[in-house]
């Protein structure tokens, strides 16, 4: 090693080593934090924004499913049960496993919202109980954090939200 003596006040010995001081490193941090808490904010709304689109996506998919079913089914008419929906794609296709939606989504959980058929109307048609409406419901798993708004559908595909998160859907969607 080769040091260099300067005779100068104040100046410090140098040689051939180089690198970062501790005042440069803590500078860096600093402002890698500082991009972080802007960042990450921003990050997890475009996710919350992503999930309640795919929900509303998934509640038009569950509809279009349920107007197939029923055209499948006439004599059950509607199901009030989404695994019905679904199915493998290996199985023969039956009232009880249509094979009208992705197993994801038949299983009533995805992308950070839980998916139900609700309020369903039986009634009897010549000895035979059909279903002649439903509800169809999307609210987050983690309200706030996979989604603010709660969806709802019927058989008119008309889909409402709930800004709390919740089923009481009387918002039109935007």
């Amino acid at each position: 090693m080769k040091f260099e003596f300067v005779s100068d006040a104040g100046s410090r010995r140098r040689g051939s080593e180089s690198g970062f001081t501790l005042m440069e490193l803590l500078i860096v941090m600093a402002i890698i934090i500082i991009i972080m808490t802007v960042a990450i904010p921003s990050f997890l709304n475009l996710r919350k924004q992503a999930d309640e689109t795919s929900a509303m996506q998934s509640v038009r998919a569950i509809h279009q499913a349920e107007i197939q079913y029923n055209s499948n089914y006439p004599q059950i008419g509607f199901t009030c049960n989404i695994g019905d929906l679904g199915g493998a794609s290996t199985a023969t296709a039956g009232p009880t496993s249509a094979q009208l939606l992705p197993l994801d989504l038949a299983s009533g959980q995805k992308a950070g919202y839980t998916f139900a058929i609700v309020n369903c109307t039986k009634v009897n048609i010549n000895g035979q109980d059909q279903f002649t409406s439903y509800q169809i419901t999307a609210v987050p798993q983690a309200p706030g954090k996979t989604g603010n708004r709660g969806f709802c559908s019927d058989m008119s595909g008309d889909i409402l939200s709930d800004p709390t998160g919740g089923t009481n859907c009387t918002a039109p969607v935007k």
